[in-house]
């Protein structure tokens, strides 16, 4: 597992390596050229919904062999009373106009739902050509909101992951893999 040869600290409150640094290179390749294919022709840009999904990004658009832009979203979650489901507020727009752009809303997780529903909700009202979504992980369990995803990059249990952009407490973005972070940790 872990193929970079480096020991890294925040390794030791991983347990077990979902995904290697050279399974999650391999998938990213194949998404970017299935993305590649599929886009041929279109005015594409990619989404990234920051932070998390700023390192997949990045590495998926090195793998896509045709022009596309880059743009960024922001999100933060949070609560509503005790309700743990609480909300999302957008804290970046675009910069450009999408207006009659292909756009590929890219996430690191398809968790509960929330951001990529209110995000994709705020995109809509660019007007684009087309919205699709990509996620670098899948949740298997019921989300609040149901969204197509048109490229997932791994299926998951239920787990807390970290790694690969993913965090908790603004660290373990830094890990090369993606990993379920020990309770103990954020117990």
């Amino acid at each position: 597992m872990y193929t970079t040869g480096i020991k890294h600290e925040l390794m030791d409150h991983i347990d077990p390596v979902l995904f290697d640094d050279e399974q999650i290179a391999k998938r990213v390749r194949e998404i970017g050229e299935q993305i590649t294919t599929d886009y041929i022709g279109r005015d594409l840009v990619l989404i990234s919904i920051l932070k998390g999904g700023v390192i997949f990004t990045s590495d998926l658009s090195r793998t896509i062999s045709i022009p596309h832009q880059l743009e960024f979203v922001g999100s933060s979650s949070y609560k509503r009373g005790n309700s743990p489901s609480g909300g999302v507020r957008i804290t970046k727009d675009v910069d450009q106009d999408l207006e009659g752009k292909d756009l590929l809303l890219i996430e690191d997780i398809y968790d509960t739902g929330n951001t990529l529903y209110v995000i994709h909700e705020l995109l809509k009202l660019h007007r684009p050509a087309s919205i699709e979504i990509c996620a670098l992980l899948h949740k298997k369990k019921n989300h609040i909101h149901q969204l197509k995803m048109t490229y997932i990059g791994f299926e998951i249990e239920d787990q807390f992951v970290v790694g690969y952009g993913l965090d908790y407490q603004e660290l373990y973005r830094n890990l090369p893999c993606i990993g379920v972070l020990k309770p103990e940790i954020y117990s």
